[in-house]
């Protein structure tokens, strides 16, 4: 074993990992809080509990790491590399007689690993969470979740009673200002207020609960005779529970869908027209996901290598640039094949093909042209578009120090001369 991973190895081996964890951490905690905030905002619109927006987030991990994984350990592998190119170390491996194959031993190591990871999430993991994301997001929308009433608002309950509840204390246990209108199907209105009250489970029968009002007054209207007033110390209104709709089942999408469950369908003579298609753009699109992950080191190799005497960091970007719109175009390439527009197998391994053709030739050019650069072209006019930039703004700096007529006749000396 030590002779199959060397001290240079294990070096490579630190230098990718800790930005590959970091950038992994980094990635999906961004796209977490960018999301975290609207769950945050549609669960006080509907008045659940704010607890349930950890159980979602919790559910939408799955979805985020698989983009953020291939992205960490691109760049992972690309500053690594980047590190060693710019401190000339990579210069000193290679003139021992390591080659770029050789020094991507670890870091193909580490990919055979996280792809096994992403095939699992992807496959098993990722359907199951989206599903129980979509649970959560309808109980909560039903109200089974344990939506409050609003407080300040007329709340109607299954069109007959109308409650208002000017304040709550104690985490909504102690309700204060309360106003109650129940009608029934003989014109009856019964309309209530209270000083207080609070919520009881009633043990005889789950499908309601009981409203404990203190300190009130009942009117009792009934058609064609004079109200009735009734005041009150205590007085126990029952409410009956909305009917909970009951949530679909897992398969309506695509995507809710486990791989093994995903060849059953999309291949089976069964399945209607529409299903098979989804379920094989679907199938497709998983597996290039992650069949891509095998040419990121490559890819971040191609990139990561800068010009002699250059620091340039256009590869970082590019290679940022590459993986997601790579990863969008996987995603319109799906939805197209799931209308039965195209053939899955064309709209997601088309788009492979030619980003492997490209990765290959890339990492051709640095690895055994000599002198080759991937990017060189891009980097040649991204130092030229640099250095006018430079020029541009030391323009502006001078004619902004020294008077326009000194400054027309500093810029035609050189000219007369």
């Amino acid at each position: 074993m030590s002779r199959f991973i060397t001290a240079t190895d294990r070096y490579i081996l630190r230098l990718v990992l800790v930005p590959m964890i970091g950038i992994f951490m980094l990635a999906a905690s961004l796209l977490l809080l960018e999301k975290m905030l609207r769950l945050f905002e549609f669960v006080s619109t509907e008045g659940g509990p704010i607890g349930v927006v950890f159980e979602m987030l919790v559910n939408l991990i799955p979805e985020y790491a698989g983009l953020a994984i291939p992205l960490g350990l691109m760049l992972g592998i690309l500053l690594a590399f980047r590190k060693l190119a710019t401190t000339s170390e990579l210069d000193v491996m290679r003139a021992v007689g390591w080659s770029y194959t050789r020094l991507l031993r670890v870091p193909y190591l580490l990919t055979f690993a996280l792809v096994a990871l992403n095939f699992a999430i992807v496959g098993y993991i990722q359907p199951q969470a989206r599903f129980a994301y979509e649970e959560m997001e309808f109980e909560l929308r039903s109200g089974a979740l344990g939506a409050s009433i609003k407080v300040g608002e007329f709340n109607t309950i299954e069109d007959r009673m109308a409650l208002r509840i000017e304040a709550s204390r104690d985490d909504g246990r102690q309700l204060m200002g309360i106003f109650a209108r129940v009608a029934d199907d003989k014109g009856q209105v019964l309309s209530i207020s209270a000083r207080e009250g609070r919520f009881l489970a009633n043990r005889e029968d789950r499908n309601t609960i009981v409203l404990r009002l203190l300190d009130g007054v009942i009117v009792h209207d009934v058609p064609g005779s004079t109200p009735r007033v009734l005041s009150f110390s205590q007085h126990d209104l029952p409410i009956d529970l909305p009917a909970l709709q009951r949530f679909r089942d897992r398969g309506e999408d695509e995507r809710e869908y486990v791989l093994p469950e995903l060849l059953e369908i999309g291949w089976s003579p069964d399945s209607s027209a529409t299903q098979r298609a989804g379920s094989q753009a679907n199938f497709n699109y998983r597996m290039v996901e992650v069949v891509m992950m095998f040419m990121l080191p490559l890819l971040a190799v191609a990139l990561a290598v800068p010009p002699k005497r250059s620091t340039s960091a256009l590869g970082i970007f590019l290679s940022i640039v590459i993986v997601v719109s790579y990863h969008k175009i996987n995603q319109y390439g799906a939805e197209v094949a799931q209308l039965g527009r195209i053939d899955p197998f064309l709209a997601l391994w088309g788009p492979f093909a030619v980003l492997f053709a490209l990765i290959f030739w890339m990492y051709y050019h640095v690895a055994f042209v000599p002198g080759g650069q991937a990017i060189g072209w891009l980097e040649s006019a991204y130092s030229k578009l640099g250095r006018r930039m430079k020029k541009l703004l030391g323009r502006d700096k001078l004619r902004g120090l020294v008077p326009d007529e000194e400054f027309d006749g500093a810029e035609a000396q050189p000219d007369a001369a």
